[in-house]
């Protein structure tokens, strides 16, 4: 089956315009093809201040699928015992061993209006705004309650709190430095941003001059974060590469038929140092994980 490939090598060509292009020249079977993930093209902050969850990551490019790397966990609580100063330097008791993590394909859809499809100006203008958009939603996902995203990781602690969230949050960020590390990051939902942050004195400048970047997003349950030290526990794995293409969408994807268009990239995480994170969520609930 032939394909109509338009591969950018200018990168101030966006994905929207590489894909109208390929449209354009072939409307059954477009197809582009980059060689760097697309999601880096999309860039919210620049007007307005949202972090996506790949963007707490140091990156790793990867080839394959699966990927070997050091790791440490938690000992028992025996085993801590017979370590020289471990109750002072909780870390000197971590075991050291290796870990595996994959990279996965994640996958975003569009349709194009019908209006659009004969607008190779418009066309491009509407991937780039809805289909990368909704691209790092997806990211957003598999990053964070995915298969291989980090509250799926067997190793990451949950730290129950009883009625105050910022407390919760304060309980997390102290547990990180008690290993030694620093509370870098946090992931959480936009109501407990909106609700529990904002407006609370002077709390997010305080959490900002600690150098802890925020994450809001809705693949964290409300009252719950996540809670890391992303620079040094974790990495992006990235697969860079990426697609974009005409295809056939799963059933359930849309509420009506229409003319689809695929977004995919390859992500997935290798977490490091699992004893650096920890997920928040309020003391009594019972947490089941979506990604699961």
């Amino acid at each position: 089956m032939s394909t109509a490939v338009v591969t950018p090598v200018d990168r101030s060509l966006s994905p929207g315009e590489a894909f109208a292009r390929a449209y354009a020249a072939d409307r059954e079977k477009a197809e582009v093809v980059f060689d760097f993930t697309i999601t880096d093209a999309f860039q919210p902050t620049k007007d307005r201040p949202r972090v996506t969850v790949r963007n707490l990551f140091k990156k790793r490019p990867v080839d394959g699928e699966e990927t070997r790397f050091w790791s440490e966990s938690r000992p028992t609580v025996d085993e801590a015992a017979t370590v020289h100063e471990s109750g002072l330097r909780r870390e000197a008791a971590f075991k050291f061993g290796m870990s595996s993590a994959k990279t996965a394909p994640v996958r975003a859809w569009v349709q194009i209006p019908p209006e659009l499809v004969d607008d190779q100006e418009a066309l491009a203008v509407f991937v780039d705004f809805r289909l990368l958009v909704r691209l790092a939603t997806a990211e957003n996902q598999a990053l964070t309650i995915g298969e291989q995203g980090l509250l799926s990781h067997p190793g990451i602690a949950e730290l129950p709190y009883h009625g105050d969230y910022v407390a919760g949050l304060m309980a997390a960020c102290n547990e990180i430095e008690q290993t030694g590390a620093t509370a870098h990051a946090m992931i959480i939902n936009p109501h407990d941003y909106y609700f529990n942050l904002v407006g609370k004195g002077t709390l997010l400048d305080d959490l900002a001059r600690n150098g802890t970047i925020i994450s809001r997003t809705r693949m964290v349950d409300p009252g719950c974060a996540l809670v890391g030290d992303f620079a040094m526990a974790a990495r992006l794995l990235d697969g860079g590469r990426s697609s974009i293409r005409i295809a056939e969408p799963p059933p359930g994807t849309f509420a009506q038929p229409g003319l689809a268009v695929c977004a995919e990239i390859w992500a997935g995480v290798a977490v490091h140092l699992p004893t650096h994170f920890f997920h928040v969520r309020p003391a009594g609930i019972p947490h089941q994980r979506s990604g699961r």
